[in-house]
Formats: structure tokens, sequence, C-alpha cells
């Protein structure tokens, strides 16, 4: 194994439920926007389930479980609300998951740019990063706001690669829902889902090349997908 052996070579990854458990404080902040409705507080295991679309799907699909629905306009004002309460204490308990750090640095040394590719919001996603001493590993940050479609759509896909300065045809996906997967394959790219992420279905059953138990899998996998790829 030399060190240049992805060096054209770029892995994006999803943000939340892939490369960090930002679950308690999405709820915390969804909770305390329920708050605001009079409606009961989800629970973290349940709303692992529904994270992945972004804010305001999160909001819709929490508030429908208790038969509840809001107009446009109220939906955005409750989008905004969350969104305050999340960045006012973005990380008080998000972690990056084990071996995520080490894994990062494996690809790196093998010359991989990193990517993120995530349906959050852009400037949430760098204050995340930045708050965990991870924005500087990622070539690009690219959420759901700073392209005209998101994910599933390719081209948010697409964006994540080209933005960090790579090309789809040495590129890969890390993910752990449809929409990731859907994403990179509409764009022609492999993908690796995590068995731990925040998936409504079960991860085996998203159609991935790669299923990763723990992250000490990610660079065999890059290096076997990729190899396969002219």
């Amino acid at each position: 194994m030399t060190s240049g052996e992805l060096a054209d070579a770029t892995i994006v990854f999803d943000l939340d439920g892939t490369l960090v458990d930002s679950a308690p404080d999405l709820v915390r902040a969804l909770n305390e926007t329920m708050d605001l409705e009079g409606l009961p507080h989800a629970k973290v295991d349940t709303a692992r389930l529904l994270v992945g679309q972004g804010a305001r799907n999160l909001i819709e699909r929490v508030a429908a479980l208790h038969g509840v629905s809001f107009s446009g306009e109220r939906l955005d004002e409750l989008t905004n609300e969350l969104v305050r309460f999340y960045a006012a204490d973005i990380a008080r308990e998000t972690k990056p998951f084990p071996g995520v750090l080490e894994a990062l640095d494996t690809l790196s040394a093998l010359g991989a740019k990193l990517s993120v590719c995530t349906n959050k919001r852009t400037a949430l996603s760098v204050q995340l990063l930045e708050t965990l001493g991870m924005a500087e590993r990622f070539s690009a940050i690219v959420g759901a706001d700073a392209v005209a479609e998101k994910k599933p759509h390719p081209d948010h896909y697409r964006a994540a690669v080209t933005r960090a300065g790579g090309t789809v045809r040495r590129s890969m996906m890390v993910g752990d829902t449809a929409a990731d997967v859907a994403s990179a394959r509409a764009a022609g790219a492999p993908v690796a889902v995590v068995a731990f992420g925040y998936c409504d279905i079960g991860a085996e059953k998203l159609g991935a090349d790669v299923l990763l138990n723990r992250f000490s899998e990610l660079a065999p996998a890059c290096r076997r997908l990729l190899a396969a790829r002219p």
C-alpha cells in the first residue's frame, strides 16, 4: 500500500448519522420547538429514524406522529426556531462515531480528498464540524442550501465531489440513508452505508455496495470499490 493509492479519489460523507452521532442535540432542539406548539417530546430513539431530510422535514414528520400538520408558513417559522435552538448549543452531546477520526486520517494518508454532502444547512454543518475540530479535514462541505436540488438528487452528490476538486468517476459515497444511496447511485458512484446510522429501514436493505459495521472497515472498502473503477 502506497501513500498515494487514493490520490485521485474523493470520498464523500453524509454528516448526521454517518460521521457524527448528533441525534441527542437535534432532538433537544426539536423538543424545544415542540414546546412552542404544546406537543409531546420526541424520544431520541424515535427521532434517530426520522433524521436525514433536514429540519423542516423532521418537524413535519414528528408532528404527524401526533396527527398534527402545519401550514407552510408556520412550518417555516418553526424550522427557523429549531435551527436557532440547535445552533445555540450545537455540540452539547454530539460526538464523532467511534473510529471516524482514525478512518479520516487513514484516507487522507492514502491521498484521498474528503467532502461532506448533507441535507443539513451548510452554515450549521460548518459550525458543527468546526466545534468538533473536524472541519479542516474536508475540502468541501456542501449543505442542502448550497445546491438547487438536495439529496436524493444526484446533483448534490456531484457538487460535493467537484467542489472538493475531484471527479465523480473516481469518487464514492459513505452514508446511512436511502437518500445517500440514491444520490450516489444516480450519479454513477459506488456507495457504502454504515450499519449504525439513522436509517428508518434496515441498513442492509438500502442496496449499498458495502455495509460498514465499524469505521476500521472503510479504507479497505474504498480501496476495493475504487479499484474496480477505471
